[in-house]
């Protein structure tokens, strides 16, 4: 009989791949609620892990597809301004998907006032969760701009341009917060942890 393995009782990885060690506190002003797709709670490499146990004002609901009772009351608890951090879909139309509102102008409203909204997917899980939920259709999206390359080498990317979770919720907040030097410590803690998983995924392959 195979023994179990020990877990962390922080991170729930394996002690010998434990990320507790790149955890850092992060007082985030813009909540963040993360959508995550199930195939994504129990993947090692996942960055939501390791953000969880950083942001001060985070919030993860795991599944697909949601009521629409559900997750109307999930975006506008507390009379927040939710904003969907996704990019534009041209061809969404013809999938069935909304054409998203325009962004509202935030230049008047304290970012304590925004719910940045997430999902935690492969591309095209999330494109999936996206026709599936009517109430995210319906929300303003948020798209990065001006954005350096993903250093998230240890997973295949669906284009150049695309971030790990974590690097695009530092994007978006420092987007929204308009503060270009925000959050650097964590993305500098997140290199630490993507060059641990690195070595794990070499170490468990020989």
């Amino acid at each position: 009989m195979t023994p179990k393995r020990r877990l962390c009782s922080q991170c729930h990885l394996a002690i010998n791949n434990c990320i507790c060690q790149h955890a850092i506190a992060v007082n985030n002003p813009v909540e963040l609620l993360v959508l995550q797709h199930p195939q994504e709670a129990n993947e090692v490499k996942n960055t939501i892990r390791l953000l969880s146990l950083c942001a001060k004002n985070i919030q993860i609901k795991i599944g697909e597809a949601f009521s629409d009772t559900e997750l109307y009351q999930l975006i506008y608890a507390d009379q927040k301004i939710p904003l969907l951090l996704y990019p534009p879909t041209p061809e969404g139309e013809s999938l069935g998907i909304q054409i998203a509102p325009e962004l509202p102008d935030l230049s008047n409203l304290p970012i304590e006032q925004i719910r940045l909204v997430i999902l935690d997917a492969t591309w095209k899980k999330s494109r999936k969760m996206l026709y599936l939920n009517n109430e995210l259709q319906k929300l303003p999206r948020l798209a990065l701009v001006q954005i350096p390359p993903s250093i998230y080498a240890i997973r295949k990317a669906h284009n150049k341009n695309q971030l790990s979770s974590l690097e695009a919720c530092c994007y978006a907040w420092r987007q929204l917060e308009q503060t270009p030097e925000a959050y650097s410590h964590l993305l500098k803690a997140f290199e630490g942890f993507v060059n641990q998983q690195r070595r794990f995924i070499e170490n468990s392959a020989v």
